[in-house]
Formats: C-alpha cells, sequence, structure tokens
C-alpha cells in the first residue's frame, strides 16, 4: 500500500519524512489548507498547497468531498490545534465533488436531514465517532464471551416458530401475492410455499440458543433480528441487532452476575478504546444540551455517565418491591406518571423504569420476578407467594435515559410445567415439538437474556435517536438504500 493512514502520520513524530496520503477534502482555505480526512481518525491531517506555483483549475478542483492523492513532507505544524502537516509536493484528484450538488457542506447540518442522506452521514464527525464506537462494541462483545470459553452460534433468520409469542412478524415467502394457493377451506395453502409451511423473520435466537446450550453449555448469538411493530418512536427499529446468550447450570443469580459483568466490560472496552470519539460525543451531547432548559440538562457528561455504570453495583430489587416504591412516588401520587401505577400485575413502563433508575436509587437497576402473566411461556416459575401470587424468575437490567437495557430469566426445566404454561397462552405442543426435547433428554437448569445492540450503542454514545446508531435503519414506512 503506498499511502499511510492519517491516523499513523497524526501520531508520528518522523519530520522530514516523505509521504502519501489519500483521503476526502473536509474543507479547503484560502487556496492554501487542505484538511483532508481517510476514516481513520476523528481528526484530519493540514495538507498546505504552493497555490502560487500550482495550476488554478487543478485549485478549483479542491471542493468539499473530493478524494484527492496527496503526496509531500511532514513537517512540524506552526498553526494552532494540530501538531503536523503535510508541506504539498504532488497533488492529485481521485474523484471530483461538484459544490453545488454535494449536500455535505462545511456546516452544522441537523440529525433528522442527515437520516436523509444515511449513504453520505458516514463522512460526518459525528458518524464517524457513533460508527467507530459501534465497531468496538461489537468486537468487544466477541472478546468478552471468547474469553469465557462459549460457543459462538448463527441461529437462523428464517425460522417457523415465534420465541416471543409476540405475533408480529415479517412473513417469508415467495408465494404469488396476487393468486396464492388456498386450501379446500380457503385458507393461504403455505404447503406449497417455499419451506412448504408458514415462515417468517426472526424475532429471536433464544429458542435455538436453548438447542445448543443443551450441547455446549455455554453459548452467545450476535445477529439480526426483526419485529413488524409499528411503532415509528424514537427507540424502535424493524430491524436490530440482538446479543443473546444461554448457559447450562446457571441459575438467576448467575444470568444477573453474567449480564451484569458484560454490560461493565463493554462500557469500559469502548471508553479504553474509542478516547477520541467519546470525548467528541461528550462535547456534541454538552453542545446540544445548552438549548434545554436547566432542569432537564442531564446529570453528568457523557463520560461520567459511562463511568457511573462501572462504578456502581446494580442494584436488585424484586418487581414487588419495585411496585410498592413507585406507588409511594411523588410522581404517582400527584398523577404525574401517565400510566399511574394502582396494584400489583402493573407492567412497567419507560417513565417507570426511569423513575427507579434516575430517581430513586441512582444507579443502574436488575429488576426480578415479575408476575407470570406479564412473561413468556418459556420462563421459571417460582413457588406462589404469601398472597398466592404467581411470579416467575426473569430480569431486566434498567439503565439511565435508556430504561431497559438486558431482558431475561432462568429457563422452565420442568417439562410439566412447561407444557401446562404453553397450553395456557395457546402455544401449540406439535408445533414446538423440537424445543421440548431439551426437557425431556437430560433436562437441566438453564438461564439467558438479550440484550438490543443497539440501545447498548445509543447508550454509550449518548444519541438519542435509535436510527443515528444503526447505519440504515429499517423502521415502519422507510427501507432506503
Amino acid at each position: 500500500m503506498e499511502h499511510t493512514r492519517i491516523k499513523e502520520l497524526l501520531q508520528s513524530e518522523d519530520f522530514g519524512k516523505e509521504v502519501i496520503v489519500k483521503g476526502w477534502v473536509r474543507t479547503f482555505r484560502n487556496n492554501q489548507f487542505i484538511a483532508i480526512n481517510d476514516g481513520s481518525s476523528m481528526h484530519n491531517i493540514q495538507a498546505v498547497v504552493d497555490f502560487e506555483n500550482t495550476d488554478e483549475t487543478l485549485l478549483k478542483r479542491i471542493t468539499t468531498g473530493a478524494s484527492l492523492r496527496i503526496k509531500g513532507s511532514l513537517i512540524e505544524s506552526l498553526g494552532k490545534g494540530q501538531r503536523v502537516e503535510i508541506k504539498v509536493e504532488e497533488l492529485s484528484i481521485l474523484g471530483d465533488s461538484d459544490p453545488e450538488k454535494f449536500p455535505l457542506q462545511p456546516k452544522k447540518h441537523s440529525l433528522e436531514f442527515l437520516r436523509e442522506i444515511a449513504h453520505l452521514r458516514f463522512r460526518t464527525g459525528t458518524f464517524n465517532a457513533i460508527f467507530k464506537v459501534r465497531n468496538a462494541l461489537s468486537f468487544a462483545v466477541h472478546q468478552f464471551f471468547r474469553e469465557r470459553d462459549f460457543v459462538y452460534m448463527h441461529t437462523p433468520i428464517i425460522t417457523g416458530s415465534d420465541a416471543e409469542g409476540a405475533g408480529e412478524m415479517f412473513r417469508v415467502t415467495t408465494l404469488d401475492l396476487n393468486n396464492p394457493p388456498r386450501t379446500e377451506s380457503g385458507e393461504i395453502d403455505y404447503k406449497e410455499d417455499f419451506f412448504g409451511k408458514s415462515t417468517n423473520l426472526t424475532v429471536s435466537g433464544q429458542l435455538e440458543g436453548e438447542l445448543a446450550a443443551m450441547a455446549f453449555g455455554n453459548i452467545y448469538t450476535f445477529g439480526p433480528t426483526f419485529r413488524a411493530e409499528n411503532s415509528n418512536t424514537t427507540r424502535h427499529l424493524a430491524e436490530f441487532w440482538m446479543i443473546e446468550p444461554e448457559m447450562a447450570f446457571y441459575e438467576l443469580e448467575d444470568n444477573m452476575d453474567l449480564a451484569e459483568d458484560l454490560l461493565k466490560y463493554v462500557i469500559e472496552y469502548a471508553l479504553k478504546n474509542c478516547p477520541d470519539e467519546i470525548e467528541f460525543l461528550k462535547n456534541r451531547l454538552l453542545e446540544e444540551e445548552k438549548s434545554k432548559p436547566q432542569n432537564e440538562r442531564s446529570e453528568f457528561d457523557l463520560i461520567e455517565k459511562l463511568n457511573f455504570v462501572l462504578d456502581n453495583k446494580f442494584e436488585r430489587v424484586t418487581y414487588t418491591e419495585a411496585i410498592e416504591i413507585l406507588k409511594r412516588s411523588k410522581p404517582n401520587q400527584k398523577k404525574q406518571f401517565k400510566y399511574l401505577i394502582e396494584e400489583w400485575g402493573a407492567d412497567l413502563q419507560s417513565e417507570h423504569e426511569r423513575y427507579l433508575v434516575e430517581k430513586h436509587f441512582k444507579k443502574p437497576v436488575i429488576l426480578t420476578d415479575y408476575p407470570r402473566e406479564i412473561k413468556s411461556f418459556y420462563m421459571k416459575q417460582n413457588a406462589p407467594d404469601a398472597n398466592g401470587r404467581q411470579t416467575v424468575r426473569a430480569m431486566d437490567i434498567l439503565f439511565p435515559g435508556i430504561g431497559e437495557m438486558v431482558g431475561g430469566s432462568q429457563r422452565e426445566e420442568d417439562l410439566e410445567k412447561l407444557l401446562t404454561r404453553m397450553a395456557e397462552v395457546g402455544i401449540p405442543e406439535k408445533e414446538m415439538d423440537w424445543f421440548l426435547d431439551t426437557r425431556r433428554f437430560g433436562s437441566a437448569p438453564h438461564a439467558g437474556f438479550g440484550v438490543g445492540f443497539e440501545r447498548l450503542v445509543l447508550f454509550v454514545t449518548g444519541m438519542t435517536n435509535i436510527r443515528d446508531v444503526i447505519p440504515f435503519p429499517r423502521t415502519p414506512k422507510n427501507a432506503e438504500f
């Protein structure tokens, strides 16, 4: 490779050395100073052109977005804000960029505008930082599980089962939608479809993950999942990535320990390996907060918030204890909650989760032992409490500003209890026969959880809209690029 990456040159002290850089123009000032970036660093390197001895038609082609090849000497910079720069000896244009048409001019652009040109937003400082952090977090997830001897499993994206009982799934079919084959009763005949049955995009790799955990002990999946939920909010995507470990011989306590360790590990990794990016995002957030009233501004800056998670042991609280705290809380008594907490059994909303984390405990919270009725069929059932209330060994980890970051549980390993619960919620036993074999042959206590990866990236970058932390967001009425 004939050129040197800009990140390497910015750290170099090899003054006088001849170097070649290739990158894109961020700005060109006074017909002399080119700020060039090749994506390797948050920071540009300045290249200084001898404009008096450079062809004027060439100078006119040095526009924002154009790609260049520059050959010159690395010198110590006399200007403020940079340590090194390049004294240009040769310059050629690799690709022109028409300044009248290129939408990313050297000025501040709104995130809304950048979402409309998501194919170009990678070229901005903000999105360079976000996706470098996303990259680091992804690597850290794999490294965390590798260090603990977990097996990485690829679970199917096309599936015939609905792990969550959510019912909001994208159907996969090759049938002619204008004239689908029908059964004698008039229903669509999926036996004629590609897979010979009704199939959909996966909502979770958990059920297949359980099969693998019953052979390997500890496994994890990390892949795309899909929900056809018509939610046009800042917290929902139709396509997102999930981290889902499953562990044989784990109980709820072990599950909570692992999830807390994972979150702290990947956040610490990002802080250590993306210091420039996180510093940039911290300053971006502080700038954004200036326009908010004082009472709406964050208590911590981004780096303080991340260290706050690292420095605190997560508070462990049962659902029953949380309901009592919420019932007695000021926002509930003054009817300031949108969804008032009146009795045990209520499904907690984001406002309740954030109150527990941000106002009451002032640290991340792990909620456990939820009512059976509001949780999935596969969760292990506890013995009824003194009031006869039935709970399951579920756990959710709640974070400041985000609400639920992790959802998991100890799984029900007792075949009869699982069959009874499936019958109660209307899941056909025949359809799940393959899954039930894990309870028929060598059943064992096991547990697992899921982390929405984009929620994690949202938290670590300080962004507020989930569409800004995935390269090409898929949302209702939007599947661009």
